[in-house]
């Protein structure tokens, strides 16, 4: 009896593993699909293949938890418990964001290719700047908190039963960084030391939003602090593309 107790918790064990890998991978999927392969297909194809992929991959907790472990999914309780932490961490990266691009990347040689390759994405995806606004509105309120109860609450939460802590956070921040990878590559080049420096500080923006749910038993606080990241990202990239013909 014992014995096959043992290999039930083994079992049990590889499947945990083997859904929190597919978590883990499956964000760098969904971005390869729409953000980089789909790149040459006409806009329709390209929000389409984002809209699919999204889907899927937000979809996959739900019913990971509902129809594999059978359980009801606990998102709440939501507290305002480290909300003021999450709005100052939030401030201060998107300060330490505009400082670089003012006072480096747009006086840089790399200026130039990036602005390059953010005007072709979003003319390839017909993002005029009307759309860009509503996309932005969009990522800063929805898919911020889409991202945190995916890496924060369901990735993390799932490490947290097989690994401690600190493990769970590395684990969890380093795929959040993952498909961060690509994009931010599209940009600056997939070898360039910029894109990796940057990745490394969204693993580093991922390890503290996680400390700070573990830390508040809530999504508020990371969410708004992502919130916040999210909006100064698209504003820097606004002033980017702000010449596109209006749409």
């Amino acid at each position: 009896m014992r014995q096959e107790t043992i290999e039930t918790d083994r079992k049990g064990q590889f499947v945990d593993w083997a859904a929190i890998v597919f978590a883990l991978v499956l964000p760098t999927i969904v971005t390869l699909l729409y953000f980089v392969w789909a790149e040459g297909f006409a806009p329709v194809v390209q929000q389409g293949s984002y809209a699919i992929g999204k889907t899927v991959q937000f979809c996959f907790p739900l019913v990971w938890v509902c129809l594999v472990c059978k359980r009801r999914p606990k998102v709440w309780p939501w507290t305002v418990r480290g909300i003021g932490v999450g709005i100052v961490f939030g401030l201060v990266v998107a300060g330490a964001m505009f400082a670089l691009y003012h006072g480096w990347l747009k006086t840089s040689d790399l200026y130039a290719k990036v602005e390059d390759a953010a005007k072709q994405k979003v003319t390839g995806m017909e993002l005029g700047p009307g759309m860009y606004i509503a996309v932005a509105v969009f990522y800063s309120l929805i898919h911020s908190l889409l991202e945190e109860y995916y890496f924060r609450w369901f990735v993390f939460g799932q490490l947290k039963l097989l690994v401690r802590f600190w493990p769970a956070v590395l684990i969890s921040s380093l795929g959040f960084m993952a498909h961060h990878v690509l994009v931010l590559g599209k940009f600056f080049g997939i070898a360039s030391p910029t894109t990796w420096l940057f990745s490394l500080a969204i693993a580093i923006g991922g390890m503290a939003w996680a400390w700070l749910y573990e830390r508040s038993g809530s999504l508020l606080g990371p969410w708004v602090s992502h919130l916040i990241v999210d909006a100064a990202i698209f504003a820097i990239g606004y002033d980017i593309i702000q010449n596109l013909p209006a749409g």
